[in-house]
């Protein structure tokens, strides 16, 4: 079986590697963007299966990138992860077209499981 493919968009170094290491140590196929804006270039590169998606970037915030990611690609399969804890923010994310929303600092064990069960939905 292909491994899952996950695209990470954040603009701190010291996240995109912490979760890099960690989703390559269980497995996934780890791709990486700084800002909104090549994420939406490295999405139509890489095709993830999943995308984690940090909303506060440079050149493109995370949620204008999710509202674009799914303006072509419906069935993109967006988790946003961030530390803004902004009243509302979680409703804006969802309705931008993310699939779920998580807030850091977390567990991994916690994204893993959200991670597993968007790739499980999509393969059954």
């Amino acid at each position: 079986m292909a491994k899952i493919r996950i695209l990470v968009i954040d603009d701190a170094p010291s996240v995109l590697k912490a979760l890099q290491d960690t989703l390559e140590a269980h497995g996934y196929e780890v791709y990486e963007a700084i800002n909104g804006e090549e994420a939406l270039i490295r999405y139509r590169e890489v095709k993830p299966d999943v995308v984690l998606m940090d909303i506060l970037m440079p050149e493109m915030d995370g949620l204008s990138a999710t509202r674009c990611i799914m303006g072509f690609d419906p069935d993109a399969k967006i988790i946003v992860v961030t530390a803004m804890g902004k009243r509302g923010l979680e409703k804006d994310c969802i309705e931008a077209g993310a699939s779920d929303f998580i807030m850091k600092p977390y567990k991994t064990k916690d994204l893993l499981i959200i991670i597993n069960s968007l790739v499980k939905d999509e393969r059954n």
